[in-house]
């Protein structure tokens, strides 16, 4: 296998739409870690336009990844896996998530959580719930927050590597000529697109999203599916180019579902319970989307095919240190801008842009201190080359 630079630059992009989506819930009404003194409803609509597809476009590309490599180190992959995954989830939990929790905990807390950091942290370290605001709806520890999408990813490798060792080779090269087939023709525009749509009308308004793992009966349909979708068909050329082929319609159906479902929102707007068939209507509206936004990405990134080069390199490595450190930066940089009172069209733009100088900075500091690359999935740094034995010595 070759490596896809075109899904590298899909990758790097879709991680750092997560900045201005993070910034963007800071100021929704709906609920998250901190929240402005001055909501802006407006830009709700704005946020739904890539909510469906970006978490389910990164599983996607994660399972090409995984597919190139386990055929790469087919002997150590899991124990590699396991070193760039867990050890950086770890560590987010216990030292890059908590100011997360601490400063929910002093907005949430009623008449404020006056316990310093330190006092915070003697409890984060015990673990269990530090504060209800009603049955169910707890900020507890450890949490990873945005971090699930690591221990999601690690569990899907896992399942996926011990199948490969258990199962009879024959059963993996017929589920992969199963779902090779069924994505023949136009069959990988719909077939994916079917799947997500019953997940969402079926599984979801019974077992909504919650990332807690154990307990994520939807999100592990939609994010499974599309992880072993990437991981199958990633050396099915000709389904890549079907995808690059049918991009300008895939396009142009994921904003018309987009417009639709908005409307639906709309109409059904102050209803306290909207119809169930009209929320099944809506449900089915947002799996198209999904689909057909990835697809349509998947495509235009298959038709620029773009080189490879010192930008992408880079990026594609700073891509997972960024991540890991984006949303504690947000939730930081929120919590000292408040007291400033900025207008939110101001104050916006500037989360986005200090949260992007911010983490590349982090990310320069963290590739020059070996002890920290490993803590935020980076490889270790290579060592120079010895000369072999004998060799002549340059001069000076």
């Amino acid at each position: 296998m070759q490596r896809r630079h075109d899904l590298d630059w899909v990758r790097i992009l879709a991680f750092a739409l997560l900045v201005p989506y993070h910034v963007g819930m800071y100021y929704v009404s709906w609920d998250w870690h901190v929240k402005s003194p001055e909501l802006v409803p407006t830009l709700e609509p704005l946020m739904i336009l890539s909510a469906p597809w970006r978490l389910a476009l990164l599983f996607l590309v994660s399972g090409v990844a995984t597919a190139h490599l386990l055929a790469k180190h087919p002997q150590g992959f899991l124990r590699q896996r396991s070193w760039r995954l867990l050890l950086p989830l770890l560590f987010g939990m216990y030292v890059v998530v908590p100011p997360q929790a601490y400063f929910e905990l002093i907005e949430k807390v009623p008449g404020g959580y006056h316990a310093g950091y330190l006092g915070f942290m003697a409890d984060y370290l015990k673990g269990g719930d530090l504060h209800c605001m009603a049955p169910g709806d707890c900020v507890d520890a450890p949490t990873w927050n945005h971090l699930w999408f690591v221990a999601y990813l690690w569990v899907y490798s896992a399942v996926l590597w011990a199948a490969c060792r258990v199962l009879p080779q024959a059963w993996g090269e017929k589920a992969a000529g199963f779902v090779r087939t069924a994505c023949s023709g136009q069959g990988i525009l719909w077939w994916p697109m079917l799947a997500l749509v019953a997940a969402r009308v079926l599984v979801y308004p019974h077992a909504p999203s919650s990332h807690d793992l154990v307990d994520d009966a939807y999100n592990h349909l939609q994010y499974g599916l599309v992880f072993a979708i990437g991981y199958l068909l990633a050396s099915a050329d000709g389904v890549w180019e079907r995808l690059r082929r049918y991009r300008h319609r895939m396009l142009l159906l994921a904003l018309t579902s987009y417009v639709l479902m908005l409307a639906a929102f709309f109409a059904f707007e102050g209803v306290e319970v909207v119809p169930p068939t009209w929320m099944s209507l809506i449900w089915s509206l947002w799996g198209v989307m999904e689909w057909a936004a990835i697809t349509a990405i998947l495509g235009y990134a298959r038709s620029c095919n773009p080189p490879d080069s010192p930008r992408l390199r880079y990026l594609t490595t700073a891509v997972f240190p960024f991540y890991i450190l984006h949303q504690t930066v947000i939730v930081v940089l929120a919590r000292s801008l408040k007291p400033l009172h900025i207008a939110p069209a101001l104050e916006g733009p500037l989360l986005i842009g200090a949260t992007f100088a911010l983490c590349l900075l982090g990310y320069e500091i963290i590739r020059r201190i070996p002890l920290l690359r490993p803590l935020f999935g980076l490889k270790s740094a290579a060592t120079p080359a010895r000369p072999p034995a004998g060799a002549p010595r340059p001069a000076g």
